[in-house]
């Protein structure tokens, strides 16, 4: 398939086949969106209003806090908090509060927002791309496809691609799911029988990075984030 504008950032996340293709697609979305707003977006009117609206949730309000703009994180915060005030407490007693969905049932977050709607069109490009046997090797090289992006796009495929390529992409997509998933199980027990005292220090061998470090795999495949380590 000839490369296009559309098809460079899939082949990107592809291409290093190292961790989860999607998880790499969403974090580049979501860094490229972070620093638009964090950037000059954040003094036009359209990008304010919608920003005051949903503010954001408690994953990007720490990558808002990683870019080192806290000026603009402010003013966005103080406007998000006026408004959120005014919404909860309109001169009413506070009324508006007791509704039947609770605050977080209604939380909304701008990046979320922008982010789905990237990686929408990302994945219709996607599946535009199975055709193309090249990419179909590619995509089978995969080191693995996380629990919560497997999910994503087999819940899409099934609205975008026809009977025969559903069949071969639904295959391809099991495996790598499945093979890791296996790998990862076989890891995360190693790990375990590491603690016996029959294998004392064992797990400091030089071959078992694979074992200390399946942890922290396990969690980033099941959630698609890498955990929060402290230092």
């Amino acid at each position: 398939m000839r490369e296009s504008i559309l098809t460079i950032p899939i082949n990107e996340v592809f291409e290093p086949r190292e961790g989860c293709p999607i998880c790499a697609m969403r974090n580049t979305v979501e860094q490229h969106i972070c620093e638009y707003i964090m950037g000059a977006a954040m003094m036009e009117p359209d990008v304010r209003i919608e920003t005051n609206k949903q503010g954001f949730c408690r994953e990007h309000y720490n990558m808002l806090l990683k870019q080192n703009n806290r000026l603009s994180l402010a003013l966005m915060l103080n406007t998000h908090l006026a408004e959120r005030r005014a919404d909860m407490f309109n001169g009413k007693g506070g009324l508006k509060r007791y509704s039947k969905k609770s605050v977080s049932e209604e939380q909304t977050c701008f990046v979320c927002s922008k982010v789905n709607w990237g990686i929408e069109h990302m994945l219709d490009t996607l599946f535009n791309m199975w055709n193309d046997e090249g990419f179909r090797k590619l995509y089978s090289q995969q080191q693995y496809i996380c629990i919560q992006h497997y999910d994503l796009l087999m819940c899409h495929a099934v609205k975008k691609l026809k009977k025969d390529n559903l069949k071969t992409f639904a295959e391809a997509t099991d495996k790598l799911v499945d093979e890791y998933m296996k790998t990862l199980n076989g890891d995360v027990q190693q790990f375990c029988d590491s603690f016996d005292y029959r294998n004392a220090s064992k797990l400091h061998d030089d071959d078992m990075e694979h074992v200390r470090t399946s942890v922290e795999r396990a969690i980033e495949f099941l959630t698609s984030r890498k955990p929060d380590m402290k230092k």
